[in-house]
């Protein structure tokens, strides 16, 4: 049986910046308290005149990681597309990067898990590279959130949370079994799916029958969540998905070159941290300046821990994220 090893990594965020202050004049908020509870600073929205959407984000990072990557785009045999946000109901965005990257007619899938979006997308692509199926995968996690945010008082305690951006993984086949992903370890709960959901537009609440009722007070087409049970449940399952990862490989906490979690809020990152006796240097997040992107988050992370050469040959690396679903999982790496 093959591996499957990272060989590219990029990222794209948009060019505009939206700072905590600039919040405080849409809604009644402040930089102090955005920080105290999230740990963000400012985060990156599409400006009205750009035409970035997920999809065009995931083609801008999907180009990045290919390049680094040593291949080109007719090297790529299958595309895994993980985002919450496609530009249209149907089809999804997988089939749109194909276009736009101008490949050929390779496989394209959508993947529909939130915050653990990326995680779920990089353990399909792994078993497809270790079945032999696939040589050469690109996973990409792309986010346009700040079209969909209700930036009136009332949605503040989310939309304050949220950010745009996208980032793309290049997976090859290695025959090296101790090198690449060692394991990955996915798990969902969805009795609690309506902890953090955006329950319309669907198909049983189309848009049409929203725009008839006109009902000022549906909030329905606007993200919601039950912040503190959400935060209770992401730091129990963070922590039991990542043993689980150790456990697996035989590792230990003390063995963790590199943590990236989903960044999510980076209170959950600390307690993360502080649980498993880890240093800043040894844990990557980068929510301050970019929020929450969601199914790009940590791809995102992974690619500016790696320019900044604080992964290594041999490391550690371990990924996990937890969300909506509510889903949650992990992937270990040696890189």
């Amino acid at each position: 049986m093959y591996n499957s090893k990272i060989i590219g990594l990029g990222y794209y965020v948009p060019e505009r910046v939206v700072t905590n202050n600039d919040l405080s004049k849409m809604m009644d908020t402040s930089d102090k308290w955005i920080q105290e509870r999230t740990g963000i600073k400012e985060r990156r929205w599409v400006a009205p005149e750009s035409k970035d959407t997920s999809s065009v984000m995931g083609a801008k990072a999907s180009r990045i990681a290919i390049e680094r990557s040593g291949l080109t785009k007719t090297d790529i045999d299958f595309i895994i597309f993980a985002t919450l946000s496609p530009d249209m109901y149907f089809p999804g965005g997988g089939v749109q990067l194909q276009n736009m990257l101008e490949m050929p007619t390779v496989g394209a899938l959508d993947v529909r898990n939130q915050c653990s979006g990326f995680i779920y997308a990089l353990s399909i692509a792994d078993q497809f590279i270790k079945t032999g199926m696939y040589k050469n995968i690109l996973v990409v996690g792309a986010e346009y959130h700040s079209g969909g945010l209700d930036k009136s008082d009332a949605g503040r305690h989310v939309s304050v949370i949220f950010g745009d951006g996208a980032g793309a993984a290049v997976l090859s086949r290695t025959e090296d079994n101790t090198k690449g992903i060692l394991s990955s370890h996915l798990h969902s709960e969805g009795e609690h799916a309506e902890q953090l959901t955006v329950k319309g537009p669907s198909i049983c609440k189309w848009v049409p029958e929203l725009l008839k009722e006109n009902d000022p007070n549906d909030k329905s087409y606007y993200p919601y969540m039950n912040g503190t049970f959400v935060f209770k449940h992401a730091v129990m399952r963070f922590s039991e998905v990542i043993i689980e990862g150790l456990k697996a490989n035989h590792l230990k906490a003390v063995d963790i070159n590199m943590l990236i979690p989903h960044q999510a809020n980076l209170r959950i990152s600390q307690f993360i941290q502080k649980k498993f006796g880890l240093n800043d240097s040894q844990v990557f997040n980068n929510i301050q300046k970019y929020g929450n992107t969601t199914a790009a988050s940590v791809v995102i992370a992974l690619t500016e821990a790696w320019e900044q050469n604080k992964i290594k040959d041999n490391d550690i690396v371990v990924l996990a994220a937890f969300g909506s679903g509510f889903t949650w999982g992990s992937v270990i790496i040696r890189w």
